[in-house]
């Protein structure tokens, strides 16, 4: 039974009992911690293996591995021996177009290729395949080095030079690329997979790639054509169409050089 307030209006005196039940209620029990999450080893394998340089070196084994192919079947020699026999028609070209995409990738260069077009197929359709072959190879080269090479590569752009040329490429996508190709100098490879880390779209490059690449690639694929003709008015027209552009490329980079120097 509780102690009651006095009728004097002393202060009531709390059993023990009582006391006990209000602390409990007034003081809340504590919880048990919950255990920390545990990363898996899947998902840190999975972490690593999509990290920037794991991507990049990816891309560097599969550009070694390519190279080496290019190195073993040596596609060159069908400028000697010839297209298969079995393979003729649009089976040919269809063929000669994807070997001719993959093959740049591979580093091997395009003036080889593209006289291989117009010795297999004739200056029109050596054209054809031959701009085919350089805008899917392009493309391929452009996909993996931004897939896989953009996102280590972008922070080390510190020096004035490739400030200025990532700079140059992101801002001027179309205009860079077509000088580019339209004046020989640059590797065709290099300005792939320089655009690729570069915040140039996808449309600009391709578009840039396959109108400025039509006069070399028209230029080469004639000089294969007529090769067995080399004093004919053709084959001469074209390799001058094949050293003014060159040596106007020297000229316009030998001027653009203070440019970039002072940037």
């Amino acid at each position: 039974m509780l102690d009651a307030t006095n009728r004097s209006g002393g202060t009531a005196t709390a059993s023990p009992r009582a006391a006990a039940t209000e602390f409990a209620l007034v003081v809340p029990a504590t919880a048990p911690l919950a255990p920390l999450p545990r990363t898996s080893g899947a998902a840190r394998c999975t972490r690593v293996l999509l990290s920037p340089w794991s991507r990049l070196s990816l891309l560097l084994v599969l550009l070694a591995g390519a190279g080496a192919g290019v190195l073993l079947f040596q596609p060159q020699r069908l400028l000697t021996h010839g297209w298969p026999p079995q393979l003729g028609g649009a089976t040919a070209a269809l063929v000669f177009t994807v070997a001719y995409g993959l093959c740049t990738v591979a580093f091997v260069p395009r003036p080889l290729l593209n006289l291989g077009a117009g010795a297999l197929f004739g200056s029109q359709l050596g054209l054809a395949t031959a701009l085919a072959g350089t805008v899917l190879g392009a493309g391929a080269a452009f996909g993996l080095g931004r897939l896989l090479g953009q996102e280590a590569l972008r922070p080390l752009l510190r020096g004035r030079w490739l400030k200025a040329a990532d700079g140059q490429l992101s801002r001027h996508g179309f205009r860079s690329m077509m000088v580019a190709r339209l004046f020989p100098g640059v590797p065709f490879w290099a300005a792939n997979y320089c655009a690729a880390v570069s915040r140039m779209g996808w449309l600009p490059f391709l578009l840039a790639t396959a109108l400025g690449s039509v006069p070399n690639t028209a230029a080469y694929a004639v000089a294969g054509a007529r090769a067995s003709a080399p004093t004919s008015p053709a084959f001469l027209l074209a390799m001058a169409l094949i050293a003014v552009p060159a040596l106007v490329g020297v000229v316009v980079a030998w001027r653009k050089r203070h440019q970039l120097r002072g940037r």
